[in-house]
């Protein structure tokens, strides 16, 4: 790492190095050599005159270039993609005459991009797998475990802990549904020539339209794509660009919740991420244990979610055929969401991987506020033993005020059970009242829903597309 100069921090900090190899300008500009020998081949098999002897120079040097040379040219030229046309052309001026016959900048800035897109979705895909996988379990250890739930932040009707979190792991398979259609979706450039009309390659094969949808098809094909963008300017539809960064920022909004859930059950002391043994919560407070993963991907998906607003400002701004404006704009944008997706799914990997439930202080908060849940139980059974439905209503109503003040102004503990057993006109003992406050009764079906949701949508998937077990280390 050099210390002179800015580097991003995703790179440095959080990202992992296979997503870093995706967008590298290495894999770029191998990839561009690549497209070049793709369409040179399948020149040579529709007639167009280049020898075997030239493709096999072109597939011998690919991995062999020359950056230095090819920055000097740009320097003088102006013009990156020509630079490295005319390095390689030094390399092989055997083969020189036959690279980039026809083509435009975008045959190989563009389909380099959609390469990188798919390749980096591809790997996102399996982190989120990862995720998935981990929730899951999670969600299944923790199905039948009452806690409190809550509305407006607020004390409402009791939930279970595995039921909470599958609501986070639902907008996960969303995601995940949305990622299948986004890469199922994803089409390839192709060889579209200047303003996309293939007029010099209609030159190059003396009008034989054919040839040129086949050259179109050929190229895409060996590139891995079987779709293709049948209409294009000179690149291919920036609103590609503005959708996939769509998904990108829709995986942040899931993360968002998700960990500032995760926050707010952190500071109850209810729940805690992994800390490792030499880890330092605080530079001042040495008792502190922050919950810094999920504050970090809090922070990493606000700036994910930022993200799509300028590439879909550039999609809205394509003058006609094609303006240079959203150059500068990709080359900083995609990248920077793809490895700050690619963190976020490793962090919430390792947070699943690690995070620990206090059932004590769960069941603690959950008594605090019971009782006053209680009372509609406590009224019915009261009423089915005889009594006066809108006096017993009344009395109930009145220690519950109580026993709220209690809490509230004296710090006190919840005793409204202790307080309607002493009362006379409560036809049931302290001990009749705590029987009716077994948690598990107030949670519904919370603990099958979760297993009814894992048997029928997540277990499935993973079944269809197995995860091996890692352990996702984190870079700091």
């Amino acid at each position: 790492m050099s210390r002179d100069r800015y580097s991003s921090p995703l790179n440095e900090r959080y990202a992992s190095a296979e997503m870093s190899a995706v967008f590298s300008p290495d894999n770029k500009f191998r990839t561009w050599r690549r497209l070049w020998i793709a369409l040179a081949e399948a020149e040579q098999e529709l007639g167009l005159p280049i020898s075997e002897e030239q493709i096999a120079l072109l597939k011998e040097s690919c991995d062999e270039i020359d950056y230095e040379r090819a920055a000097a040219i740009e320097k003088e030229t102006r013009h990156d993609v020509m630079s490295h046309v005319r390095a390689w052309g030094e390399q092989c001026p055997e083969a020189a005459g036959i690279l980039h016959m026809g083509a435009t900048s975008c045959y190989v800035g563009d389909n380099t991009d959609l390469l990188q897109m798919r390749e980096g979705l591809q790997l996102l895909r399996g982190r989120l797998l990862s995720v998935i996988r981990r929730m899951g379990e999670f969600c299944r250890t923790w199905a039948d475990t009452p806690t409190l739930g809550y509305t407006h932040y607020q004390p409402a009707q009791p939930t279970t802990v595995g039921k909470r979190a599958s609501l986070w792991l639902q907008d996960l398979l969303m995601d995940f549904e949305d990622l299948e259609h986004r890469l199922a979706g994803m089409r390839f450039r192709g060889v579209k020539g200047t303003t996309g009309t293939q007029a010099s390659f209609m030159t190059l094969f003396e009008g034989n339209e054919k040839k040129v949808r086949q050259l179109d098809e050929s190229v895409s094909r060996k590139m891995g794509f079987e779709k293709r963008w049948a209409v294009t300017g000179q690149t291919y539809p920036r609103k590609e660009d503005a959708r996939i960064m769509d998904w990108l920022a829709g995986l942040g909004r899931s993360a968002h919740r998700i960990t500032n859930d995760l926050r707010l059950l952190q500071n109850l002391k209810e729940v805690e991420e992994p800390f490792e043994k030499g880890q330092i919560g605080s530079s001042a407070m040495a008792y502190k244990r922050n919950p810094m993963r999920s504050e970090r991907v809090s922070s990493l998906a606000k700036f994910l979610m930022s993200l799509p607003a300028g590439v879909g400002m550039t999609a809205a701004t394509q003058w006609f055929e094609r303006t240079l404006d959203d150059s500068a704009q990709k080359r900083i944008a995609v990248p920077e969401a793809f490895l700050a997706a690619d963190a976020i799914l490793l962090i919430l990997d390792n947070l699943f991987s690690g995070l620990v439930v206090y059932t004590g202080v769960i069941h603690r908060h959950l008594m605090t506020e019971l009782p006053f849940m209680a009372t509609e139980t406590i009224l019915m059974e009261a009423v089915k033993r005889g009594g006066d439905r809108q006096h017993l209503h009344e009395v109930i109503r009145r220690h519950s005020m109580a026993a709220a003040r209690q809490v509230k102004e004296e710090g006190g503990d919840n005793d409204l059970l202790q307080r309607l057993a002493a009362d006379s006109q409560i036809p049931f003992s302290l001990t009749e009242l705590e029987v009716m406050l077994n948690p598990r009764t107030f949670t519904g079906r919370a603990g099958n829903q979760v297993r009814e949701f894992l048997g029928a949508e997540v277990d499935p998937l993973l079944a269809a597309n197995p995860v091996a077990e890692t352990a996702v280390e984190l870079k700091v």
